[in-house]
């Protein structure tokens, strides 16, 4: 298999095709000027590399809150991260770094794509059917870029040739404006010829752009500007190239063993070896995990709530514990309890105002695993819950653990999951965090590719497109392939008296929503969508919202400043920089 590997030349990361377990089995590469990039053909491999690379920046374990796009997830209903963040608890200036590195790294992309793009025809000798090619998968890349500036900020300068700091003096175009500018790139990319409509397992360019990924990224710029039948149309189009669901279990999905499945369309390429692969098990494992990592991001007791029942009704806690929803949230700690606490353990409870009458010595653990049980699969291979098993790393050798509460110092066969500071009780992340100690050598950069766009992805987005057009059963059917895939009943239109009646456009339209919340988590897709509905509000502001234990009680509390919040803030560097720019409303530094 083949992987882009990534080297450094001049101000621009490279990459090329290598054994996926060599970093480097070609030549030793070093600094080139720009004035030799792209005059041979070596060279010209080198240069589009270093387009891809861009996707790469600022990923790191000295980083949470860089580029790669599973951290953008804990703004959303689907990840949360455990330190207080600024933009949810509304402290946050336009001069927070988080603006301006991402603005810097979407525009560092675009960059290169510009330049790739204004040089291969001027300067490379490669052939004129890979220099077309190349030419094509640029574009993809800074419509990519592009599309993700609009996402945040609504509205960028744009620039399609290559410039210097001094010359990025533009103002803003329109959001609509943008959107063009995409759907024009990647309309350019599908009717590139020389491009192929995917790529297969093992194939040498695997990694490399395709018209099918061109057709869902089109997609998905034609759903922001509420073009559904374009959409609907795009997304038709993906599935023709031959993408399809993975058939398997869905946790193996996201696993190393099936990165180059026929769901994955567009993914970040990542090798175990520093600076090349993903920090996903860095920053969404625990101290259990291999390497003992650092669980910065959590998922949100609002999203777990979100799986279904397995017959495809709404979970309710008060069917699993009466009355559960009705206590103050800091009452409910009592059921989340181990069996056998110890007398120091059920004092400090008491101490703490907890009912202990309610605390059952030998059947709590049972108690709040039935609450997790029949419930739809994802959750499970999403989450690790209170009382799974997580199969961990005791210095080299593989151990299990449970996720128990209160922690304690590990003295029994099956061990404690231990949190960053094992003071907290959370649900946790299984999705992307390593298993045992033979999954991955590094802790910080793992192996597995991470998908930027899958074919789940595409047919719910294909589904969304057509419910609002009108409630159809093809929009149902979108739907239920997805469902199916884990064995979740099928939605329909016929009784009203299963859990799985849906019956008009406006039910539809929240299934779908509520579908994409718990089939994505971890993926970076939550945050942007709740953007895209303008729901962040109502999904993660609610009353009494904030990092909670998995019982419903915060850590830290949320504050919703105003709805100004769904439009990033301009950096506040760039705006003294370049004073064409305006700055968007309801922001003060």
């Amino acid at each position: 298999m083949k992987k882009f590997r990534i080297l450094i030349y001049g101000t621009a990361l490279l990459s090329l095709a290598a054994c996926k377990k060599n970093l480097l089995d070609t030549v030793s590469y070093t600094q080139e000027s720009d004035a030799q990039m792209w005059t041979t053909d070596n060279l010209t491999d080198q240069g589009m590399a270093g387009v891809y690379a861009a996707l790469r920046l600022n990923i790191d374990q000295g980083s949470a809150s860089g580029n790669e796009l599973y951290q953008f997830d804990r703004y959303g209903v689907g990840g949360m991260v455990r330190d207080a963040d600024a933009l949810q608890v509304g402290t946050i200036t336009p001069s927070n770094g988080m603006f301006s590195s991402n603005w810097k790294q979407f525009y560092d992309g675009i960059q290169r794509a510009n330049n790739a793009i204004f040089n291969i025809p001027l300067k490379s000798p490669s052939a004129a059917d890979k220099k077309a090619k190349y030419i094509a998968e640029s574009k993809f890349l800074r419509a990519y870029f592009y599309s993700r500036l609009n996402q945040l900020w609504h509205g960028v300068p744009v620039y399609l040739t290559p410039f210097t700091a001094d010359d990025a003096t533009k103002g803003r175009e329109t959001e609509d404006s943008v959107w063009k500018v995409v759907v024009n790139d990647l309309t350019d990319c599908i009717n590139e010829p020389n491009l192929p409509l995917k790529y297969g397992k093992g194939n040498a360019s695997y990694g490399h752009i395709t018209k099918g990924a061109a057709y869902a990224l089109r997609g998905k710029a034609y759903l922001y500007t509420r073009n559904w039948a374009a959409a609907a149309a795009d997304f038709a189009k993906v599935q023709e190239a031959g993408y399809t669901l993975f058939t398997g279990d869905y946790k193996a999905l996201f696993k190393e063993a099936n990165e180059q499945s026929d769901e994955m369309i567009f993914s970040i390429q990542n090798i175990a070896v520093n600076n090349y692969g993903s920090t996903t098990q860095f920053f969404c494992g625990n101290r259990s995990s291999f390497g003992s990592c650092w669980n910065t991001y959590l998922v949100s007791p609002v999203v777990v709530d979100m799986y279904e029942k397995a017959d495809g009704s709404k979970f309710d806690w008060n069917t699993v514990i009466p009355g559960f929803t009705s206590l103050p949230a800091s009452q409910r700690e009592v059921y989340f309890f181990r069996d056998g606490l110890t007398a120091a353990e059920i004092a400090a409870a008491s101490s703490r105002g907890l009912d202990m009458s309610k605390y059952l010595p030998g059947g709590n653990e049972a108690r709040i695993k039935a609450a997790y049980a029949n419930r739809d699969p994802r959750l499970t291979a999403n989450v690790i819950t209170p009382y799974s098993e997580y199969m961990g790393v005791n210095g080299s050798a593989n151990q299990l653990y449970v996720s128990r509460w209160p922690f304690r110092s590990n003295n029994t066969p099956v061990w404690d999951l231990a949190t960053d500071t094992k003071a907290y009780f959370y649900y946790l992340h299984r999705k992307f965090v390593y298993e045992g100690a033979t999954e991955t050598i590094n802790r910080a950069y793992g192996p597995t590719d991470f998908p930027v766009i899958r074919f789940a992805d595409v047919l719910l987005m294909w589904a969304e497109a057509l419910n609002e057009q009108g409630f159809s059963q093809q929009s149902l059917d979108l739907v239920n392939r997805v469902r199916a895939r884990v064995g979740m009943p099928a939605l329909q239109s016929a009784d009203v008296t299963k859990p799985t009646y849906v019956g008009d456009q406006t039910a539809m339209r929240e299934r779908i929503r509520n579908e994409r919340r718990v089939e994505f988590v971890n993926e970076g897709i939550n945050y942007f969508d709740e953007l895209r509905w303008k729901t962040w509000r109502e999904k993660t502001f609610a009353a009494g919202a904030g990092i909670q234990q998995v019982w419903g009680g915060n850590v830290v509390n949320y504050s919703w400043k105003g709805d100004y919040i769904y439009y990033w803030a301009i950096p506040q560097s760039e705006i003294e920089r370049n004073s064409n720019l305006v700055q968007n409303p309801g922001w003060i530094n």
